[in-house]
């Protein structure tokens, strides 16, 4: 069932700095989903992102669409939650980045002048919770997209608390810390290590030990998600650069980046801060672009 034909409020405008590129940063999420909690769709030409929210008074699902000049949200959520909802929308779209900034920085590099003209406005893709997404990237650790969205999956179905929707491809939230952290990893649809590795996370996060919402510089939250068993620098990098609003990672132990980078010829990366978070979205970008016209 494609977004439009749910019944819903009707779409609310969600404001953006341009210029703006939806419809990358849609695709984006759309090759991550995971089924059950979120889906995508491409309707009349208009891509749709749409997904499970955990809120404060329960849950709901948003629907955000970009229709190439407007970026149109809806959230179908109990009373009260209607705001928590569209603010998840703008904080995953990075609708509020200095876009006309980010993009003259990095145009002013010839490495990336022909990148960011093929993609103004190119956003970070951010998240709906930092917990959630940790938990997504200690999956993904050296697994493709979609075994990654499998087991996630997996793991919503199992562990995660069911969702009236009216959309029949949405039916679970993904599970809490506090759920997870109470499975015997044996049980969990991974390698017993990574099973272990993401228990221990739940754990640290449920209690309270890891904050990564606190307010120290990122170097000491970067520190203590290294400290937990499992998580290496690719994966805490990746969190700061989607998750905390960090806008200078440069995500260089990927190897899609050591790839892009080596084909640029480009080793001098500190002339791209404090922008790298958005360099390494071009990266990415184009290396899928290249893949898709060959596909």
């Amino acid at each position: 069932m494609p977004p439009e034909s749910v019944e819903g409020p009707e779409p609310v405008e969600i404001e953006v700095v341009r210029p703006f590129d939806g419809a990358a940063l849609l695709s984006f999420l759309g090759r991550r989903c995971i089924a059950g909690v979120e889906a995508y769709a491409v309707v009349d030409g208009v891509p749709h992102f749409t997904r499970t929210l955990r809120l404060p008074h329960g849950p709901g699902v948003v629907d955000v669409a970009w229709t190439g000049s407007a970026l149109l949200g809806r959230a179908w959520t109990g009373a009260g939650d209607r705001t928590a909802a569209l603010a998840v929308i703008s904080r995953l779209c990075d609708a509020r980045a200095g876009a006309p900034v980010i993009d003259q920085h990095l145009a002013a590099d010839p490495t990336f002048r022909a990148l960011v003209a093929t993609h103004p406005g190119l956003r970070v893709p951010g998240a709906v919770g930092a917990h959630e997404l940790v938990f997504r990237a200690l999956i993904g650790q050296q697994i493709s997209l979609a075994a990654a969205a499998i087991c996630a999956a997996k793991l919503a179905d199992r562990y995660g608390e069911p969702v009236d929707s009216a959309d029949p491809r949405l039916h679970r939230l993904l599970p809490t810390a506090e759920a997870v952290a109470a499975v015997d990893p044996a049980e969990l649809p991974m390698p017993r290590a990574r099973g272990r590795a993401l228990v221990e996370l739940a754990r640290v996060l449920a209690d309270g030990t890891l904050d990564l919402l606190s307010e120290q510089p990122w170097r000491q939250r970067r520190a203590a998600l290294l400290a937990v068993p499992g998580i290496g620098p690719w994966t805490a990098d990746y969190v700061g650069l989607r998750a905390l609003g960090e806008t200078d990672i440069l995500l260089d132990t990927d190897l899609v980046i050591k790839r892009e980078l080596a084909l640029l010829g480009n080793t001098e990366t500190t002339r791209w801060a404090p922008w790298r978070s958005y360099a390494t979205m071009h990266l990415w970008q184009g290396y899928f672009d290249r893949g898709s016209a060959a596909g």
